[in-house]
C-alpha cells in the first residue's frame, strides 16, 4: 500500500517538529519534507510531489491565504489548514475552506492537547487524501457593480410563531462548511427549527455560526446549554461539545450542550444528536446527512428511520467526501439519496408539510 505524502508549511520549526512527530507513527503516511513559508514549499512541491499539505495561516514573506488562492488556481491539492484558536485565526481559517481547503485544525494549546492533536491530524489528512478536490472561490474581489448576493430579509420571530414541534438535524464532517451553507442559504428565513453537528474544532465552530448568520435568511449562532428550538433557527454544536436535542417542559424543544467521550472519534458526534433527535422527536423530524469522511451519523440516521423521520443522504458526486453518507446508504438509513443542490428542496417540502 502506498504511503500518503505529506508537506509540512509552517514558520515554527518547533510546531513542523511537532506535526512532524505526531504522524511519524502512521504507517500509512509518510512526511516528505517541511516548508518555513510559501516560497520554500512552492519549490519542495514541484520537487517532492506531496499528496497533502498542511498550512499554516501566518507566515513571513507570504500569508498562508494568498499562497492557498496560488495554489488552488495553478496546481490545486488537498491541503490541511492548522491554524490558532484565536477570532483572527478562526476567520482566517473559514475563508481557507471557503477558498478550497478541506480540512481545519486548531494548532495545540490550552484546551487543545498535542494528545489530541496526534489522533485528530491523522484523520484529517486522511480525509484530506480521499477528497474530491474542488477548486475554492475565485479569489478576485468581486467588482463594484458586481456585489455578492444577499441573503433574504431576516423575519421576526413572533411568540407565536417561536416554538416548533417538528425539526430537521444535519450532520457533516469534511467539506461540510461549504455544504450546510449551500443548504441553509436555499431555506425560508421562517422555516422549521434546525440542530446541526458539523465536525469542527473549539472556537471554529463560534465564527462558522457567526458567518452562516450573516449571510443566510434563516438566524444561525451556535448553540448554547439549554437553549430553545424555534422557527428561523438554526443552532450549530459547539466544537468539542455533544448537542443533543431534548423536550421543553413547556411544548416544542430545546437543545442541551454537554461534555462526553468521543463518539466515532468525534465531539461533536453527529451518531449523538441524530439518537436524541430519533428519541425525543420521532415522526416529527427529518435527518440530512452531508459529505464527510469516517461513519458517524450513518446509525443515528438509521435510528432516525426506524423512529418514523424522514431521512436523506448526499450523494457521492456531490460530496467532497462520500464516507459519512455511503455508510447511511450501506445500512439503508436513507429514504433518498440527491446531490447537494436538491437537498434544500426536499427539506423545505418537509418543512411545508410539518407547519
Amino acid at each position: 500500500m502506498s504511503k500518503t505524502r505529506i508537506l509540512i508549511v509552517d514558520d515554527s520549526a518547533i510546531v513542523r517538529k511537532l506535526l512532524a512527530e505526531c504522524l511519524s507513527g502512521e504507517k500509512d503516511m509518510e512526511v516528505v519534507g517541511t516548508a518555513p513559508d510559501p516560497f520554500v514549499a512552492r519549490d519542495k512541491i514541484l520537487t517532492l510531489k506531496p499528496d497533502v499539505l498542511t498550512l499554516d495561516i501566518e507566515m513571513p514573506r507570504m500569508d498562508g491565504l494568498t499562497f492557498l488562492r496560488k495554489l488552488m488556481h495553478y496546481q490545486p491539492m488537498p491541503v490541511v489548514v492548522i491554524s490558532s484558536l484565536g477570532q483572527a485565526g478562526c476567520q482566517a481559517s473559514l475563508e481557507a475552506l471557503r477558498l478550497g481547503a478541506v480540512e481545519v485544525l486548531a494548532k495545540p494549546g490550552g484546551p487543545y492537547s498535542v494528545g489530541e492533536l496526534r489522533v485528530d491530524l491523522a484523520a484529517k489528512i486522511r480525509a484530506a487524501a480521499a477528497a474530491r478536490l474542488r477548486r475554492g472561490t475565485t479569489p478576485a474581489a468581486p467588482a463594484p457593480q458586481d456585489p455578492p448576493p444577499q441573503p433574504a430579509p431576516r423575519l421576526p420571530r413572533p411568540a407565536a410563531l417561536a416554538g416548533t414541534n417538528a425539526v430537521v438535524a444535519i450532520g457533516a464532517s469534511t467539506g461540510g462548511t461549504e455544504a450546510i451553507e449551500a443548504v441553509l442559504r436555499q431555506l425560508p428565513p421562517d422555516g422549521l427549527g434546525i440542530v446541526i453537528t458539523q465536525h469542527i474544532p473549539p472556537m471554529f465552530s463560534q465564527a462558522f455560526a457567526n458567518r452562516l448568520n450573516s449571510i443566510c435568511p434563516m438566524e444561525v449562532r451556535e448553540a448554547r446549554d439549554g437553549d430553545s428550538v424555534e422557527r428561523g433557527l438554526a443552532l450549530v454544536a459547539p466544537g468539542n461539545f455533544h448537542m443533543l436535542l431534548r423536550k421543553s417542559s413547556g411544548g416544542g424543544f430545546r437543545v442541551t450542550v454537554q461534555d462526553g467521550p468521543r463518539v466515532c472519534y468525534q465531539r461533536p458526534s453527529v451518531d449523538v444528536m441524530f439518537c436524541s433527535v430519533a428519541e425525543v422527536a420521532g415522526s416529527n423530524a427529518m435527518g440530512v446527512l452531508l459529505t464527510g469522511m469516517g461513519a458517524d451519523g450513518a446509525k443515528g440516521l438509521l435510528n432516525m428511520k426506524h423512529a418514523g423521520a424522514r431521512t436523506i443522504a448526499q450523494d457521492e458526486a456531490s460530496c467532497v467526501v462520500f464516507g459519512m453518507p455511503k455508510e447511511a446508504i450501506r445500512l439503508g438509513a436513507a429514504e433518498q439519496v440527491a446531490p447537494l443542490n436538491r437537498i434544500p428542496s426536499v427539506i423545505a417540502g418537509f418543512m411545508s408539510r410539518a407547519r
